[in-house]
């Protein structure tokens, strides 16, 4: 299984990036696909997570209303489109693929870094 990012960067406070995880390797249908953030000196926090079928998301409530999770089958991706950007949410994100939605296992990217400054 490989899970590449892409789309991180730096942005001004009150901006938007858009996060890409392309996944190889495995049928895509069958993960659950969830974004995780760590900022430095931090603990790895799940951001967001979609459920295998895409039928169903959850959201941490640091980003209810500012973030959106979603995939597309066709090209085995997952994006995190990230609206409302705060300095707070500096961090290295990272994609991870869980088989059937066991979201204490799974598979991770390499990591995209989001830099939020003015």
């Amino acid at each position: 299984a490989q899970l590449v990012e892409s789309g991180g960067g730096l942005v001004q406070p009150g901006g938007s990036l858009r996060l890409s995880c392309a996944a190889s390797g495995f049928t895509f249908s069958e993960y659950g696909m969830s974004w995780h953030r760590q900022a430095p000196g931090k603990e790895r926090e799940l951001v967001a997570r979609i459920r295998s079928d895409g039928g169903s998301t959850e959201y941490a409530e640091s980003v209810k209303g500012r973030f959106t999770i979603s995939r597309d089958f066709g090209k085995n991706t997952v994006y995190l489109q990230m609206n409302s950007l705060k300095p707070e949410d500096t961090a290295v994100y990272y994609c991870k693929a869980s088989f059937r939605n066991l979201w204490s296992r799974g598979n991770w990217g390499q990591g995209t870094q989001v830099t939020v400054s003015s």
